[in-house]
């Protein structure tokens, strides 16, 4: 009857009213652990590359060359793509740390430790800065 058939209707929409919000988070959280996984695949890299050359490091601005090239570490470095609220273009950029972030959405290295972070001072959907991961 129509009664039935507007009470089926009436539930779809509030199912779909509850689940349109948790899928957008879930692409959110998706691109975060993208960009969290490519970090991660970099700092494994960097580790195989410092035991490989007996405790020395890439040097400043060598590090796109020392880890991708040849595809020994790296195929190659992997995209940085920050989604809202930073919402950063994708980059495969590894930048020197100068000092402070320059919050473009890119890999900083620093050469003197050997870390490697995402140059953004926005926080992920857990609330932690980008560039503390």
């Amino acid at each position: 009857t129509l009664i039935e058939l507007m009470m089926v209707v009436a539930i779809i929409s509030i199912l779909a009213s509850v689940a349109i919000p948790k899928f957008g988070n879930m692409v959110i959280k998706a691109r975060e652990s993208s960009v969290k996984g490519a970090l991660g695949a970099m700092r494994s890299a960097l580790s195989i590359y410092f035991s490989d050359n007996e405790g020395y490091l890439p040097s400043t601005g060598n590090l796109d060359a020392a880890l991708a090239s040849g595809g020994r570490y790296l195929s190659a470095i992997p995209q940085c793509r920050i989604p809202a609220p930073g919402d950063h273009p994708a980059t495969n950029v590894v930048t020197d740390f100068a000092g402070a972030y320059t919050d473009v959405g890119d890999w900083m290295y620093f050469s003197s430790t050997g870390a490697i972070t995402v140059n953004c001072t926005h926080p992920d959907s857990l609330g932690r800065d980008w560039n503390t991961n």
